[in-house]
């Protein structure tokens, strides 16, 4: 004996709502790269005695990068320059970035600007920057009477 399943139309019909969260999940939850930000990705962290940022700059070289703070915020600038294009050719894909970029970060403490260090290594731009003495955690020792 076979069961019969009645058909209904608007049940395989995406309702609008569907419809919406499927948007905003895909434009909300999908990760973001450098091509669509315009800005390289970064890792911000804490220790306690610095606070780091290294950013993803592939291709580039020290020369083509600024690095500035202003207050509690780091500005890096930098231009991510194009090889030369073949003219003669069609291009299926054509993901690389090209041209400037400026990328401004909230530092999460305040900093020691003038010891700032930062280093450049395979693609990779580490800025270290020491925290300020007063937000340093200190260890106070009890004495015992």
């Amino acid at each position: 004996m076979s069961n019969l399943i009645r058909w209904e139309p608007m049940r395989e019909m995406m309702t609008l709502r569907e419809a919406m969260d499927r948007l905003f999940d895909d434009a909300f939850t999908r990760p973001i790269s450098v091509n669509s930000l315009g800005a390289p990705a970064i890792d911000l962290y804490q220790t306690d005695d610095d606070v780091v940022v290294k950013a993803a700059l592939p291709g580039l070289k020290t020369e083509d990068v600024q690095i500035s703070i202003t207050g509690d915020v780091l500005t890096l600038k930098g231009e991510f320059k194009q090889d030369k294009e073949i003219k003669e050719a069609t291009y299926h894909i054509k993901e690389q970035r090209y041209g400037s970029f400026e990328r401004n970060i909230m530092l999460p403490a305040d900093v020691q600007s003038d010891k700032t260090k930062a280093e450049f290594e395979n693609g990779i731009l580490t800025v270290t920057l020491p925290k300020a003495e007063q937000v340093k955690p200190r260890t106070i020792t009890i004495k015992a009477k």
